[in-house]
């Protein structure tokens, strides 16, 4: 009697578990994504951003290139300097003004809509770049494989920070370097060199796929070599790509406020009505010299640029966790 119950009780927990629906890949890497409290916190803090940068004309408190006269090196609104009340803190400048009288707090927030930008353009070029270089030389192979792996080697063996001076100082003042103040030679050199870590890794990747059966039988039954590359293999390949590109964002938001804090990077605009006025890279630059008298211009921006790469840094490790398949749910 006891093993009548037993078997009922086993056959109604399989039958349980038949009838539950199966997990995928990407659903389980999402529910192990959640799990890492600092990866959360990453993609909410980048989330708050991206609205910013949208909002930014509503809640700016003043037009980021606009010159309030009479306030030049105002301080924060907490600081209090009776003997000087020209540059005594209000709240209509509530991280205080720079050097020409602009609004620091209003110029952060602009700020934060050319770091999204510099980071995701150059980081989607970049991935598109290195996949479709990787799918070609693992897939194809042979000397097509080898002539791209030696291409890629010659990129990768020359120093990429120096690359990117001598891009941007060689074509600052060229016509294409003077368009849209300076963003397009800036991803046309990032992308240049963040390519090759992706196309390595895609080739290794492809190496592995293409001797599977999935792949023998799409060959086998006629499928055409760019439904193969980008219908079957691509997609297998797609949890190491996310996990890189995550990790190029932070990079190239560094990249581009060293090179703007050098006077290379991106121009800062003094229209009033540019969607791109400014980065956090020239602010820096701009608050350097005037640390004592207004810390804040300095103060801000780089607080702002050292949490927005330790956002998506965290996210980088988070999703390196979620879709290792190592991993277990």
């Amino acid at each position: 009697m006891t093993t009548t119950v037993t078997d009922t009780s086993i056959s109604r927990e399989e039958r349980a578990l038949a009838s539950r629906t199966p997990r995928s890949l990407w659903s389980d890497a999402w529910r192990r994504l959640l799990r890492n409290k600092a990866a959360v916190a990453g993609m909410i803090y980048i989330g708050f951003l991206i609205v910013l940068a949208f909002v930014a004309p509503l809640v700016a408190p003043h037009n980021p290139v606009q010159i309030i006269p009479g306030n030049s090196l105002r301080q924060a609104a907490w600081i209090s300097t009776p003997d000087r009340p020209d540059v005594t803190g209000t709240w209509e400048h509530p991280l205080g003004t720079d050097t020409i009288g602009r609004d620091v707090l209003s110029r952060l927030i602009y700020g934060v809509r050319t770091s999204l930008l510099v980071g995701f353009v150059p980081m989607i070029l970049t991935t598109i770049i290195g996949s479709v270089v990787g799918l070609i030389a693992g897939y194809w192979g042979g000397a097509i494989d080898s002539s791209l792996m030696r291409f890629a080697e010659i990129v990768y063996s020359f120093p990429s920070f120096l690359l990117f001076i001598i891009v941007m100082a060689a074509l600052k003042d060229t016509p294409i370097g003077r368009f849209w103040n300076g963003f397009l030679i800036l991803f046309g050199a990032l992308s240049l060199v963040l390519w090759v870590d992706i196309a390595r890794l895609v080739r290794g990747q492809v190496l592995s796929l293409k001797e599977k059966e999935f792949t023998e039988a799409a060959r086998a039954i006629g499928v055409s070599t760019p439904a193969i590359l980008f219908r079957h293999l691509l997609p297998n390949t797609l949890g190491p790509i996310i996990i890189s590109a995550a990790f190029i964002v932070p990079g190239a938001i560094i990249t581009e406020a060293v090179l703007s804090y050098l006077g290379i990077g991106v121009r800062p605009s003094t229209e009033l009505d540019a969607l791109f006025p400014v980065s956090w890279g020239n602010m820096i630059l701009d608050g350097k010299s005037t640390v004592v008298s207004q810390p804040w211009l300095l103060t801000a921006p780089a607080i702002a640029i050292a949490t927005i790469t330790m956002a998506f840094t965290f996210i980088g490790d988070g999703l390196r966790d979620a879709l290792d398949p190592r991993e277990t749910s």
